[in-house]
């Protein structure tokens, strides 16, 4: 009885080990995630709108981005569009878009979300994930600001407060 209780104990060691093993290799190995840096140029993708539209985010060059990713479950993300489409509504004609990307949902939930809140910006989807990864995303919401340049001038985890969304697009404001 006691060896077997011996080999038991020797048998959880050892996936123990190797699963903190296992752990330190795959942390040490991992592909290394892109973090967007402040005052670097944003990473460029291209990613289809709801209504089949591409947008290349090197063709808003000359015009400031509000950049946010977002997910349909993210309560945080839901309350703050409101804010994000109202100042939307005053600055697109100044020269500042918004770019809001789905964390890789279907089109139908995407579609259903905001025709609910009756949001005006586009949204797109990040089907493959590519675009998270390039720009390190996690947790949601998260809203990089990207001057006319290209440039990445603030990045903000969390949700948004009106007065943070109209702060953050006169910042970026050509």
């Amino acid at each position: 009885m006691k060896k077997r209780r011996l080999w038991m104990r020797t048998i959880i060691l050892s996936l123990l080990v190797i699963a903190v093993g296992y752990a330190l290799y795959a942390n040490a190995t991992k592909d290394k995630i892109q973090k967007v840096e402040i005052g670097e140029k944003a990473p460029d993708f291209e990613l289809v709108d709801l209504n089949g539209d591409k947008h290349r985010l090197s063709e808003y060059e000359g015009k400031g981005v509000f950049l946010n990713f977002w997910g349909t479950f993210c309560k945080p993300c839901e309350e703050e569009f409101p804010y994000i489409d109202h100042q939307y509504q005053q600055f697109k004609n100044q020269g500042v878009e918004v770019l809001a990307v789905n964390v890789g949902e279907t089109e139908f939930a995407v579609n259903q979300f905001m025709q609910r809140h009756q949001l005006s910006f586009p949204a797109v989807i990040d089907k493959t994930g590519d675009v998270q990864t390039a720009y390190g995303i996690n947790p949601l919401p998260i809203t990089f600001l990207i001057d006319k340049d290209g440039t990445v001038v603030k990045s903000h985890t969390g949700q948004l407060t009106e007065e943070m969304v109209q702060d953050f697009m006169e910042q970026i404001q050509p």
